[in-house]
């Protein structure tokens, strides 16, 4: 792999895997547009750890910029791109819904323009567990059908495996859609909830615990996603001989299309995992418990017999070892 576009470089996701990358000796070119959807000085200080590094260029672009994107493709030509920029969060796409069709969807253009018009091998996208919405039967597999989301962030990532799937078809360019479940560990998302959680148990304020504790996530170390990104970003999907339009499978294709889980496939219940936290931290929350907001999901549950079958991988770090190394990085970052 000669030269990779990680979009999101300064993202939580985008930082690890371009750490990664650099680690093997490939050619990354970092693209992050710095927004302030969360403290931009968290995303200063993960991009420190890569500037200065051989090989490692950032672009600050936002996705949207058509005509920037458009010439960037033309003057780097990627052999492979791995698309993470986006406007992330369930909850923020009540507050402001218009910062989702930007960037999830007029820059996911950008992206597979870009990638159609200048020969890239292997085009691999963030998808989300979000994609799931409605449905109930779990694990959640690859080839269930995904057609009731409940969140315009969920819409959103569904569209985007729609969009790739179509430029698979019709210009035979190799897509892989990543559905990772509750991504969490160091250098995380300052809005998810075991960053918030921790801030507020150390300065002694009350957590929010939504659907009185009763939700259960497929929590999934950070070290696990990029493992998984890495492997699949290396297998160059292929068409799947046995597909029917009598009997169409949502998670293959007649193209060179791809989905897979990135989870943990070990549910675990919300109360739990705040016990955890409790002991890492030596310190016992205050619990304000609070009924589900609009667009959560009450479980996610991850069935990742593809991604083994394919990539033989599967996540299995455990939230014991996971919380604990987001604390003594929480710790060390904070001084607290």
């Amino acid at each position: 792999m000669a030269k990779i576009l990680v979009t999101g470089a300064a993202g939580f996701i985008g930082f690890h895997l371009s750490k990664r990358l650099l680690d093997s000796g490939v050619e990354v070119v970092g693209l992050d547009n710095m927004n302030d959807y969360y403290d931009v000085t968290l995303k200063q200080a993960r991009l420190k750890q890569l500037e200065g590094r051989p090989g490692f260029r950032l672009v600050t672009m936002d996705l949207a910029d058509r005509e920037g994107i458009a010439r960037l493709f033309e003057a780097e030509q990627f052999e492979r791109v791995v698309n993470l920029a986006a406007q992330a969060g369930v909850r923020y796409s009540l507050v402001n819904p218009y910062a989702y069709i930007d960037s999830n969807i007029q820059g996911f253009i950008n992206i597979l323009e870009g990638c159609r018009h200048n020969g890239v091998k292997h085009l691999v996208y963030a998808s989300s567990s979000s994609v799931y919405g409605a449905n109930t039967a779990m694990p959640f597999s690859v080839h269930d059908n995904v057609d009731h989301p409940v969140s315009l962030y969920a819409a959103t990532k569904k569209a985007n495996e729609l969009m790739a799937h179509t430029y698979s078809s019709l210009y035979n360019l190799p897509t892989t859609g990543l559905r990772f479940f509750t991504v969490y560990g160091p250098w995380g998302r300052p809005d998810m909830a075991l960053f918030l959680f921790t801030k507020a148990i150390l300065e002694g304020k009350p957590i929010d615990v939504f659907n009185f504790g009763k939700m259960r996530r497929d929590f999934t170390f950070i070290d696990d996603i990029v493992e998984g990104v890495l492997r699949v970003t290396a297998k160059i999907p292929e068409p799947n001989a046995a597909w029917s339009g009598d009997n169409p499978d949502p998670g293959t294709s007649y193209a060179p299309y791809r989905i897979y889980n990135i989870g943990n496939h070990n549910p675990v219940e919300l109360m739990h995992f705040i016990e955890v936290l409790e002991k890492a931290l030596g310190k016992t929350a205050q619990k304000n418990l609070l009924p589900i907001q609009a667009g959560d999901v009450p479980a996610t549950y991850a069935n990742v017999d593809d991604l083994m079958a394919d990539v033989g991988f599967k996540p299995a770090t455990s939230i014991e070892e996971g919380i604990g190394r987001f604390v003594g990085w929480y710790r060390e970052y904070y001084g607290v």
